[in-house]
């Protein structure tokens, strides 16, 4: 599209004699379309009124007796116009591709019409809810499948019954979550959706959000910490709360929260544990500032809660990635530990993995997948601009600094993705 863009203006720019000023517009700019800014308090009311109303959306959006909604989020324009997300449940159990979006006027405008987008079913409905197929051997089915992806000591999680309506018809499946990590070394939570009539393999997608961003230096910068007696944490009590760990090669819980007697974090280079842990630190109070600066939203919830951040994850490890389980940041240091990936656009691109979760909730495989990574792309480089630090200069590339090719090319190229040799 920017390609064609591009092209035609310079058509348009070929005949310049016969150019005339751009006529007017003819209406005002409509900003009532814009999101408004609410405060926690105000975003949690939105919640608590739609819960009350879900009995009645559902009743006017004609869905069967055995189907519910359940509130996901709430979104209002500058117009009074409310998004209302929903999951929706079949017989008390979760339906998975059931989710819907209801758009409704505000009561000044009662001529508007109330609109739904829905993900792909109207209305669910499947024979029985007696599955044919057993659990536990969904739960090998899983297993085999994350094996056959060179799983590294695959655990089964979870497994529960649902619906599957993701594509085609309606069906009563199982939704097994395999553990254990992926064959880089990055943990796993592989989803498998599994037939509970046939057997048959649905859909599979794996939930950890994966990315890659560019060089960990940010220079000298400002951060928030805590001050306990003559001790300092990496704890910024002004955005939620967020807090930086270390978790010195390990690979599993929270480490160790940085502290130490000084204020002064880091010197820059690999030697020194806390360099990555300020940088991870600075681009989460950045990534922080953005959304609340930018589009009013109040932590990746919008709840006004931190999420937090690991640094030091394994040892040598390629790349970092957002949890929603731990709800929290991870980076690892990269190749021979020589190159934590804990810069702005990294922080950035990864912490919006975590609104999209907590929004859209796109997940991560086929072209869902792409759009996540994508709109973490474009918000990690807004990330990027906004910080406008000298250092680490804004630009439309990705991992550009990293030099993860080996011949100096960054991971992705923004100005035209195919560039990369691999991105669509």
């Amino acid at each position: 599209m920017l390609s064609t863009a591009a092209l035609l203006a310079v058509g348009l720019q070929a005949t310049p004699a016969a150019a005339k000023p751009a006529a007017p517009h003819p209406s005002p700019l409509r900003a009532g379309g814009l999101e408004a800014r609410l405060s926690p308090a105000q975003h949690q009311a939105l919640i608590e009124s739609a819960r009350q109303k879900t009995a009645a959306t559902a009743r006017t959006l004609g869905l069967g007796a055995k189907e519910k909604l359940v509130v996901k989020d709430v979104v209002k324009d500058n117009d009074g116009t409310l998004h209302t997300r929903y999951e929706r449940t079949y017989a008390g159990l979760p339906v998975l591709g059931g989710d819907l979006v209801v758009h409704t006027p505000p009561a000044s405008l009662a001529a508007g019409t109330v609109s739904t987008t829905y993900n792909n079913k109207h209305r669910i409905k499947v024979a029985s809810t007696t599955a044919a197929f057993a659990k536990s051997a969904a739960e090998t089915k899983a297993l085999k499948a994350a094996k056959a992806l060179d799983a590294k000591k695959p655990t089964t999680d979870s497994a529960r019954k649902v619906i599957w309506a993701g594509t085609g018809t309606p069906k009563l499946a199982w939704e097994t979550v395999v553990g254990g990590f992926q064959d880089d070394g990055t943990p796993s939570q592989l989803h498998v959706i599994t037939d509970a009539t046939t057997g048959k393999e649905l859909y599979r997608y794996q939930a950890i959000r994966t990315g890659t961003g560019n060089t960990r230096y940010s220079g000298q910068v400002t951060l928030t910490t805590t001050q306990s007696g003559s001790t300092y944490t990496l704890n910024d009590g002004t955005r939620g709360g967020h807090k930086t760990y270390n978790l010195n090669h390990g690979t599993s819980g929270t480490g160790t929260l940085f502290s130490q007697s000084s204020d002064t974090w880091g010197d820059g280079t690999n030697s020194n544990a806390a360099t990555a842990g300020a940088d991870a630190h600075y681009g989460a109070q950045e990534t922080w500032d953005f959304y609340k600066n930018t589009f009013g939203r109040s932590g990746i919830k919008n709840d006004g809660v931190a999420a937090y951040s690991r640094v030091h994850y394994s040892s040598g490890y390629v790349n970092a990635f957002w949890d929603d389980g731990c709800f929290c940041m991870t980076y690892g240091d990269g190749s021979g530990n020589n190159d934590p990936l804990t810069s702005l656009d990294v922080a950035g691109h990864e912490m919006s993995h975590g609104v999209t979760s907590n929004t859209a909730g796109l997940e991560y495989t086929g072209e869902s997948g792409g759009l996540n990574e994508a709109t973490s792309d474009i918000m990690g480089t807004g990330v990027e601009f906004y910080a406008n630090n000298s250092t680490d200069v804004g630009d439309y590339l990705i991992g550009e600094k990293i030099n993860i090719n080996g011949d100096g090319t960054p991971l992705r190229y923004m100005d035209k993705p195919s560039k990369d040799g691999g991105s669509a």
